[in-house]
């Protein structure tokens, strides 16, 4: 992985980050994340996966349905968000479209992604932090606004 500062004003800043292949994305991103401490930002990227888990989340059970995409896939879109969460740590919540070979896609909250051959990472920084706070009823952690952190 590499990453570069391409702008930084006085209340934000955008980086650049490229995953290589090989390297687990959503781990690779919230490590990221906690060495670079970001507490606040949005994300965007493009890609390709050898091999995913995306997640579609079953309020009734509070829990997220695996879908295995075992191929080589494009990640067409890839949108989300990092918080601080309940833990003090970096929170990522990333939502992608995979597309497979044959033109259909995939999608649902990224929750692993092997990188083959790379992933490029476009965040947006800013100096307000935003917080991710579990919701029990929801089996969930969400951006909590009124948290005095965001203040």
């Amino acid at each position: 992985m590499k990453s570069k500062v391409i702008s930084s004003e006085a209340d934000s800043r955008t980086i650049i980050v490229v995953l290589d292949a090989g390297e687990e994305a959503f781990a690779t991103l919230n490590l990221f994340a906690n060495a670079a401490g970001i507490s606040g930002a949005s994300l965007t990227a493009i890609g390709a996966f050898e091999h995913a888990v995306v997640g579609w989340f079953d309020i009734a059970s509070k829990s997220y349905k695996k879908i295995r995409v075992d191929e080589q896939c494009e990640v067409l879109s890839a949108i989300g968000d990092i918080a601080t969460g309940d833990d003090g740590k970096a929170s990522l919540h990333v939502h992608v479209v995979l597309g497979l070979s044959d033109g259909t896609t995939r999608g649902g909250h990224l929750l692993e992604g092997k990188v083959r051959p790379t992933l490029e990472v476009v965040l947006e920084e800013a100096s307000a932090g935003l917080r991710r706070r579990k919701q029990p009823e929801l089996g969930i952690a969400l951006i909590d606004l009124a948290d005095e952190a965001n203040s």
